[in-house]
This record gives C-alpha cells, structure tokens and sequence, in this order.
C-alpha cells in the first residue's frame, strides 16, 4: 500500500509552516503502507500540477493531503470540499480567483473518501484533540482537496483521497497571543495515527460515531 502525503508550503509571511514542517517529519513506513511525501505550492492550479504529476509517477492507494489552520485546536479531517475558490488573500504568486468554479465538469462537491472519523478516534487516543471539519474554506486548501477529489473520481479510481487541516505549531504563536497551537511533535503523532486508522480501515466502512456539528 502507497500513501501520498501532502504538505503546503509556507503562505500569507509565514516563515515556518506546521503543514509541510510536520510532513517532513513523518516515518517512512506506517503499519506495512510506504509513506511517501511531497511539497505543494501554495498557488491555485500550480499546486494541483505538481500533485498530479507526483500521483501518475507513483500510483497512490491513497492521498492525503495536509494544510494548516490557524485558529483551531486540534487535528480536523475535512468531510468535504466545494466547487469554489474565493481567495481571501493572494496566494504565493500573487492570484486571488473570487466566486470562480474550480472545474466546470465537476461536482458541485466531493466528499473524503477517507475513514474520516476513524481518524478522529484514533487521534484522540492518542490524547490528542481532533473533530470533523465540515468546511475547508474557499483557499488553495479547499481547492487542493476539490481537484484531488476531482482527479480520483475522473482519472485515478483505483485512489482514495482526503485533506486533514492541522493547528499553528508552537513556534508560531510566540507573538500571537490567544492564538491555539500543538507542540509540532503530538502534530506528527496525530497524523500518524490518522495514517494508521487509514491503514486498519482501507477495506471496511468508516466507523458510525456523532462528528457533526450544530453550526
């Protein structure tokens, strides 16, 4: 089994980045699946070329990909990605689509096809927080799990794909005050137990347990 793992490159000054900086620490083999990892610009439809190129080289079981979200507590795998970009600020080269349709063949939405929330009990078992995230937002994030979604559906069928957000690690909110983050070391163990989960459940359905939300 081959797992693609993707993470964002540092967007909007950062100078680090919990995605790819967490990315690049994961182990090379989890549970008898090859971990391989790569590095996605953060850019609208350049980011999506790479990934492409990255899953016709290598032929994935699964991709999924990361990005950070600054703000929230825990580790969230996202349940679903909309046909929109509307780009509350440019990306790294300076493109900022408004109300734009990613693919005008494509779904209105896409959902994970991954254990979403097997993922999130096995993170919590791990003591640490996580939930499902009903919204990725309208930024590359969303439009990175859309068109990998997109790709699964249209030219990769034999992948499974999803997106996971992550928190600011520590090193980010130094000058940030009231800002929630996660040590970056409990972040890599939240995304390996998440690959586990994927793992364990690559031929079963996702486990029945309360992830919604009321808002």
């Amino acid at each position: 089994m081959k797992i693609l793992v993707t993470g964002f490159d540092p967007f909007g000054g950062e100078k680090v980045y919990s995605a790819i900086d967490s990315v690049n620490r994961l182990p090379k083999e989890i549970d008898g699946a090859s971990i391989i990892t790569l590095k996605l610009p953060t850019v609208f439809n350049e980011s999506v070329q790479v990934l492409r190129e990255k899953m016709e080289e290598i032929q994935p079981d699964v991709v999924l990909a990361i990005g950070q979200a600054g703000g929230r507590f825990g580790l969230t795998p996202e349940r679903v990605a909309i046909n929109q970009d509307d780009a509350v600020i440019p990306d790294n080269k300076g493109n900022q689509p408004i109300d734009q349709t990613i693919q005008p063949d494509g779904a209105p939405a896409y959902f994970s096809q991954l254990p979403i929330k097997a993922m999130v009990e096995a993170i919590k078992a791990e003591g640490l927080p996580a939930s499902v995230s009903n919204t990725a937002g309208t930024y590359v994030c969303n439009h990175v799990m859309y068109q990998l979604l997109y790709l699964t559906h249209t030219t990769f069928p034999q992948t499974k794909a999803g997106f996971m957000h992550i928190p600011f690690t520590m090193q980010q909110v130094v000058n940030r005050s009231n800002r929630p983050a996660m040590n970056i070391d409990d972040i890599v163990k939240g995304i390996v137990a998440a690959l586990e989960a994927i793992v364990a459940y690559q031929d079963q359905s996702d486990l029945k347990v309360i992830g919604g939300a009321t808002h």
